[in-house]
């Protein structure tokens, strides 16, 4: 993950440092990731808080995030990606096919949850169309999160894990992302090896991938999302950690030996 500063129109948005600062933290944080030698890299606007619900969501939000996605894309010759919250589906698809990105992540593609910011609908049944509709279906692809960190899904309170993450493969996902219930915790092996079983589309970590559970957990799955673990000290503010990537990113080079 490449986590943005706060962008114009967020609370914290730096107005002195300006949009260059933003571009410096990016290409600093994806240095460090390439240099410990990560497959790809996906940008979104993680300080932009409290987020905003997705037909809340600015175009001085959208403007910033092509911009420093492009600068990205013209320094790297790796997978980009890109998350707009809180699940900014389509705006995320017009980003990437702006920027040439390869995949962006949705928090809710099928059924809904309640977020702190209030209901999230299913983002599927109009981001489907719309990559469609811009003839991205083989440029973009959409990594689905089923039972997404940070919310309540009492809403879908009687449908199970396996029916709501055969819900991502029904409605047009190219893989599933499972998390745990929060950032920087995993999901139960238990969890992903269910899910395994009822679905065909690629699975993916989306939280809680350390270098403690690296080998017992990544065998299960096609790939991983990770964030809070690169930060120094394993925090989210902090930047990336070269070193820990490079421990992370050897585990991972033996695992696929």
């Amino acid at each position: 993950m490449v986590h943005l500063k706060p962008l114009p129109g967020a609370s914290r948005y730096n107005s002195k440092e300006g949009i260059q600062g933003i571009v410096d933290a990016a290409i600093e944080d994806t240095n460090r990731l390439v240099k410990g030698g990560i497959d790809g890299v996906m940008v979104e606007n993680q300080w932009d808080r409290p987020w905003l619900k997705p037909d809340e969501i600015g175009p001085e939000t959208i403007a910033t995030m092509a911009s420093v996605l492009q600068q990205l894309r013209d320094r790297y010759r790796i997978p980009i990606g890109v998350n707009v919250h809180l699940n900014g589906v389509c705006q995320a698809i017009a980003i990437a096919l702006a920027t040439g990105c390869q995949f962006i992540r949705a928090f809710q593609l099928a059924n809904a949850y309640i977020s702190s910011a209030g209901i999230i609908e299913a983002a599927g049944p109009k981001a489907i169309r719309y990559r469609a509709y811009l003839n991205a279906e083989d440029k973009i692809l959409i990594f689905a999160d089923f039972h997404v960190k940070h919310g309540s899904h009492q809403i879908i309170a009687d449908k199970s894990l396996e029916e709501q993450a055969e819900d991502i493969e029904e409605a047009m996902g190219d893989a599933v992302i499972i998390t745990g219930l929060k950032t920087g915790r995993p999901p139960a092996r238990d969890d992903i090896e269910l899910i395994r079983k009822v679905i065909t589309i690629p699975i993916l970590i989306g939280s809680g991938l350390m270098v403690e559970n690296l080998r017992d957990l990544l065998p299960l799955v096609d790939g991983a999302i990770v964030g809070s673990y690169f930060k120094e000290n394993g925090k989210l503010s902090n930047p990336i950690d070269v070193d820990r990537v490079k421990r992370f990113t050897e585990i991972v080079k033996q695992l696929r030996r």
